[in-house]
């Protein structure tokens, strides 16, 4: 091992290299020459004393060093984006970058008309918008600020609760006209369900208060929600979506109204030490705001469709 600390962009070609699988690709993401990045290996190999990659006929594979080093390579890439954010907003205007954490349905189907709401108000704001169902640890800042459906329990974070988020069976005209509308939730052992690959905390919950859908069967599996929202849209069978987003599309219809509803609690959480920040609490506040209204609508406007079928 050299006695040279690694410069930091090594560690920012190797997360590349490793997530790219061949130099080439890596220098063509960070916009390199090939040979810079083979050097950067090198070096970073070199100073740390192991090797990081194998090849194999798939390109190049990360060793078991480097699978021990790649949480905290990220960790500094975190730090790095981090400070690049902090310093891009040292100012009483609302300008700078500031980073959103949501899910992938919420940051598809209903943050867009806030943002850009946001974005007019405040034309130099830059937004990142980073979406996964998987939670971002603000306190390690990964992100600025997080729309979440847990609640927040780490005490040195900002959270507000917006609400709960109303979830129903839906599916298409099509598919019901074609297989019939289940009149209880015994008769979805019967039908095409679309539902999660894997186990959640969400889908034990459910299960827990309707043990009747232990009975069924899932004819798509799928832990994205916007491809279940799909799935449901294309008439492939009956799937659970926000009541609200269904409500945008006349040919989506409720069924099992009285039978079930699921709401998603949801909260919007940032670091404490950016609630001064002007980038951060603005954008907070149009968030909030904006998902509040959200919430607020789902209730206060009633279509047919939202009724118990007979």
């Amino acid at each position: 091992m050299s006695n040279l600390e690694p410069n930091w962009d090594y560690y920012r070609t190797f997360l590349a290299v490793a997530k790219e699988g061949s130099l080439s690709a890596a220098a063509r993401s960070l916009g390199l020459t090939q040979p810079t990045v083979g050097r950067h290996i090198d070096a970073l190999e070199q100073s740390l004393g192991v090797q990081l990659f194998t090849r194999s006929p798939h390109g190049l594979l990360t060793t078991e060093a480097a699978d021990e080093l790649m949480p905290f390579a990220r960790q500094l890439a975190s730090n790095a984006a981090a400070l690049l954010r902090a310093a891009s907003g040292q100012s009483e205007s609302v300008r700078g970058t500031v980073r959103i954490s949501a899910s992938e349905a919420v940051g598809v189907e209903v943050l867009p008309p806030i943002l850009a709401e946001l974005h007019a108000a405040n034309p130099e704001l830059t937004i990142e918008l980073s979406l996964s169902d998987a939670v971002e640890d603000l306190l390690r800042q990964e992100a600025d600020i997080a729309v979440r459906m847990v609640e927040p329990k780490q005490e040195a974070l900002v959270t507000r609760r917006i609400g709960g988020i109303p979830l129903g069976f839906h599916a298409h005209r099509r598919y019901l006209e074609a297989r019939g509308t289940p009149a209880s939730l015994s008769d979805l052992a019967g039908h095409s369900i679309i539902g999660f690959d894997r186990e959640t905390a969400f889908i034990r919950a459910m299960r827990k208060r309707l043990p009747e859908l232990d009975a069924v069967r899932f004819a798509l599996k799928t832990d994205n929600n916007i491809a279940q929202l799909s799935a449901i849209r294309a008439g492939f069978g009956i799937g659970i979506c926000q009541i609200a987003l269904a409500r945008r599309d006349p040919e989506l219809v409720r069924v099992l109204a009285k039978e079930f509803e699921f709401s998603l609690e949801t909260y919007l959480a940032m670091h404490e030490n950016l609630r001064n920040t002007p980038r951060c609490r603005v954008t907070f506040d149009a968030l909030a705001k904006g998902l509040m209204d959200y919430v607020g609508s789902i209730r206060a406007a009633q279509r047919p469709d939202d009724r118990p079928t007979p």
